[in-house]
């Protein structure tokens, strides 16, 4: 099961780890996340707070991605079914070119 979950997530460029997470808990992870019940605590709660503001009669999340921008690094988190998709990676933000 755990490489149905992870199954093109080792492929994402840049990345330096991963989670998957459901309201149990952590199902899979590597790299950098790898055993990190800490972030994936902080980013269930974070994805949590952000579910509480529904449209009013919608079952579904009211967000589908959500980016979490460091200096160095970016976690890009991902709602799919009833699980949370994290990969921890390289932020290459280019600086605004002045003319």
């Amino acid at each position: 099961m755990t490489t149905a979950l992870t199954q093109g997530l080792e492929r994402i460029p840049d990345q330096l780890g991963y989670l998957v997470i459901s309201e149990d808990g952590v199902l899979a992870s590597a790299g950098e996340l790898e055993n990190d019940e800490h972030t994936a605590g902080v980013i269930m709660q974070m994805v949590r707070t952000a579910c509480r503001f529904r449209l009013h009669g919608t079952a579904e999340p009211p967000f589908k991605r959500m980016s979490v921008m460091f200096e160095d690094y970016v976690y890009a988190v991902t709602i799919s079914g009833q699980k949370v998709f994290v990969v921890k990676r390289q932020n290459n933000q280019r600086e605004p070119v002045i003319v």
